[in-house]
């Protein structure tokens, strides 16, 4: 039998949809249904990580983390999706007094999920929707386990050379796929 895990880089996508798609607000039970092809789903994780709140919180930063947490809420709930979330830290100001921030924890969750469920043999596929080489070591092992590893990506930001050299089929989202999974509020 022919299962597939999908594993979402939620900043990647997040970047991708602002930049690429102009904002578009996208229906995720699409996008599974895309990513999946034809195969038996196990799970979908959405990995990213809330925003940053600060010791005394402006009322910006209170809202921010409300909208957050209601669209990680209603991840969850959707069939067969789970949500992993990591940390976002404070690192300083930058040269031009911006603050600097860092997703803490994502990557190395994305990539232990990944590892496990490749050798406990749950899955046969591997969708992997990001743009980010740190994933490298995590897609080798799984391919090693047997994974056929799928990797998702948009245009404006491609995935780096040496990820897409690891995936052994890549998918690209582009913007009719995009748009057929718009978001409509009835």
């Amino acid at each position: 039998m022919k299962r597939i895990g999908i594993f979402i880089d939620g900043a990647y996508l997040d970047r991708l949809l602002k930049d690429e798609f102009q904002g578009l607000k996208i229906d995720f039970s699409k996008l599974v249904s895309w990513l999946a092809q034809d195969y038996e789903v196990l799970r979908t994780y959405y990995y990213h990580c809330e925003p940053y709140v600060s010791e005394h919180p402006t009322e910006e930063e209170l809202l921010r983390a409300q909208r957050a947490s209601a669209f990680y809420e209603r991840l969850q709930l959707l069939e067969g999706f789970q949500t992993r979330l990591g940390k976002l830290e404070y690192r300083g100001l930058n040269h031009m007094g911006q603050p600097i921030f860092t997703q803490k924890k994502v990557d190395l969750l994305l990539g232990v999920d990944l590892v496990r469920f490749a050798m406990n043999r749950s899955i046969t596929h591997a969708v992997v929707f990001t743009g980010d080489s740190d994933f490298i070591p995590a897609l080798d092992v799984a391919k090693e386990e047997g994974v056929h590893i799928i990797l998702g990506h948009g245009s404006l930001y491609p995935p780096h050379q040496d990820l897409k050299r690891c995936a052994d089929q890549r998918l690209r989202l582009t913007s009719l796929e995009a748009k057929s999974m718009q978001l409509h509020h009835g």
